[in-house]
């Protein structure tokens, strides 16, 4: 089978498509003829060995996929051959034609919805699904900030923070990738590569300030996001786009705040029964159309440099899967 190949640590340009031999589940595993595989930053962070967690070389990129079920291991009874599934593969082995899944993490995808489409309902929906609803407690009516929020986990937090009652407010750094944010719902927006974040969130709140901050970005808008919150607001670590932040704790104290981390993968391993309510309410809101996840970009295996490139130059606007 074809596979994406990383041999050394590097930029995207380091990888190689080549044959692989074919796979073979083990008892508690099951073969997806993968038909869409998501890509994502942690992706990106891998490849230079910069991700928390680490794989040894050589490895193939890729850790969501869904697909057909082509074989079944004998201790495996929740899903047959020939079921579509979406599934997590773990960090890595989706860039291929073909994926191994443990058989718990494989789940079946209703015909209405797509296999591109429901790729980023574990990494992008999940964490963000988790986060607001478990991790910031987002209620009906409140206000909902986002950062980067013409990215894939930007998108979905739209999405999901207006299925959940919030007001969104997001944040970005192009009016391209804003238009798109107000196409999915967004009430608000803000420009922070031409306006003050801080100034804009709090001119939106009539000065009461925000009152969940969802952060995948960082760097020097994490601080500026935090002296927006208003009084008991809660700020959700989601990962650092443009690097690690360095926050003075006072303005917890000030505004009464609370940061909140938002590890989905680790949730997964940690608390699997909620794992897996995350994963079966997403299936629901999508096959119900209460979610519509947006496809941006499409690449082959053969372009899956390009594909990782352009989420690694943090130019992708919205989802981007690469379909084998």
């Amino acid at each position: 089978m074809k596979a994406v190949v990383c041999k050394a640590f590097g930029p995207p340009e380091n990888l190689v498509v080549e044959e692989i031999p074919d796979l073979t589940p083990g008892d508690d595993q099951v073969l997806i003829d993968v038909k869409a595989v998501g890509v994502t930053f942690p992706d990106t962070l891998m490849l230079e060995d910069k991700y928390q967690f680490k794989v040894p070389l050589p490895y193939i990129p890729g850790g969501e996929v869904s697909g057909v079920i082509a074989a079944v291991g004998s201790d495996v009874t929740n899903v047959n051959v020939g079921d579509r599934v979406v599934a997590s593969v773990g960090v890595s082995g989706g860039f291929a034609e073909q994926a191994l899944a443990k058989g718990r993490d494989a789940r079946p995808l209703p015909d209405s919805v797509g296999f591109a489409e429901s790729t980023g309902l574990g990494y992008a929906y999940g964490t963000t699904y988790y986060g607001l609803k478990w991790r910031g407690q987002l209620k009906e009516g409140e206000t909902l900030l986002i950062l980067g929020a013409g990215g894939h986990l930007g998108m979905t937090a739209i999405e999901i923070g207006k299925l959940m009652g919030a007001r969104v407010i997001a944040a970005a750094s192009t009016e391209e990738k804003l238009d798109l944010c107000r196409q999915f719902g967004a009430d608000e927006t803000i420009n922070y590569a031409t306006e003050s974040l801080k100034d804009r969130a709090k001119e939106l709140t009539d000065g009461k300030g925000v009152d969940v901050i969802y952060d995948p970005v960082g760097g020097d808008y994490a601080e500026a996001a935090i002296r927006a919150s208003a009084w008991g607001g809660r700020f959700l670590v989601i990962g650092f786009t443009a690097g690690i932040p360095s926050v003075p704790l006072n303005l917890t104290l000030l505004k009464s705040c609370s940061i909140v981390g938002v590890f989905y993968g680790a949730m997964m391993v940690n608390e699997p029964e909620l794992g897996r309510q995350v994963m079966s309410d997403l299936l629901e809101f999508t096959a119900s159309g209460k979610l519509k996840p947006h496809i941006s970009a499409r690449y082959s295996l053969d372009d899956a440099v390009i594909a990782l490139r352009t989420m690694m130059d943090r130019k992708a606007i919205g989802k981007i899967v690469i379909e084998p």
